[in-house]
């Protein structure tokens, strides 16, 4: 198998396990959504050190960390990623526990295009004509989707912000995926556990409290956090831009049929519609950028 072939089973499979995580999490949905997130926090970090260490990386991570501490920029702008996913995660946790499963997949829809926007602002990159269409058609289907809730859908747009931010954040750090996780999580890891600490103090909590089925699934919430991480590193380093690109929309697909056809969400005229103004743009948007390279 060629290395372009592996890239790309490796970015299939990263993009599929993203797009069936509402399963996992909903099994969860009688845990505080709280918990669930600094569970998700303690373990990815204990896993994928233990990964990191059983693949002796264990000298690279502190190289890292010291490359970090010497380019204060970079160390701080890292630790701000890391409670900026922190916040995604626990966005995403929230939305997938409480009946906002098609909101989710618009938020990763979305999410490139908010992206773009960021280059433009922050990095002075510059957009085609056909590339800057595909932004108002998005926001046409998002003006639409507000009108339909009364209100504007906050958690489909908290969730694009907040990963585009956590993208640009991460655009000039430059870190092995399984290392750079274990630091991202390190960051944020003692105000998880003071604030998991203080769950427990107020008998809040369900870890080790319920049953083992609810344990082993908050303890693997690590592992299912940082596989699909490494896999999508593999595929990125493997495959074209152009090319995955499109491999990005699997994850929002998956999620939006689980959230219409599984869990009953509604899905009316109204969001096929505000759904078909992101498609129309995601197909512009993607065709522009070929055409301009």
């Amino acid at each position: 198998m060629t290395e372009e072939r592996k890239g790309m089973f490796n970015a299939i499979f990263a993009y599929a396990i993203w797009g069936v995580f509402p399963v996992y999490w909903k099994l969860l949905e009688h845990v505080n959504s709280l918990e669930i997130l600094l569970n998700r926090i303690i373990w990815s970090f204990v896993f994928t050190c233990m990964f990191i260490f059983i693949i002796s990386q264990k000298k690279e991570f502190f190289q890292d960390l010291k490359s970090l501490w010497l380019n204060k920029k970079m160390f701080f702008g890292l630790m701000a990623a890391s409670f900026v996913i922190s916040c995604n995660w626990f966005l995403y946790i929230w939305a997938v526990t409480h009946e906002h499963v098609v909101e989710t997949s618009l938020g990763y829809y979305i999410n490139p295009l908010i992206t773009v926007l960021f280059g433009v602002v922050f990095f002075k990159e510059h957009l085609s004509k056909g590339q800057i269409a595909a932004v108002f058609i998005a926001f046409t289907g998002v003006a639409i989707m507000a009108v339909r809730y009364g209100k504007i859908p906050w958690v489909a747009l908290g969730i694009a912000f907040s990963f585009a931010i956590y993208g640009a954040l991460k655009k000039k750090i430059q870190l092995d995926a399984k290392r750079g996780l274990a630091i991202e999580t390190m960051f944020i890891l003692p105000f998880a556990l003071v604030l998991y600490i203080y769950l427990m103090s107020t008998n809040n909590t369900s870890f080790l409290q319920l049953d083992w089925k609810t344990d082993l699934l908050l303890i693997f919430g690590g592992v299912v956090t940082a596989y699909p991480l490494i896999l999508f590193a593999k595929g990125a380093k493997a495959l074209p831009q152009s090319v995955l690109g499109f491999i990005q929309y699997l994850a929002p697909t998956l999620i939006l049929i689980l959230g219409a056809a599984v869990y009953g969400e509604p899905f009316t005229t109204v969001e096929l519609i505000s759904f078909g103004f992101i498609w129309v743009a995601i197909v512009v948007f993607s065709l522009s950028t070929m055409i301009k390279n």
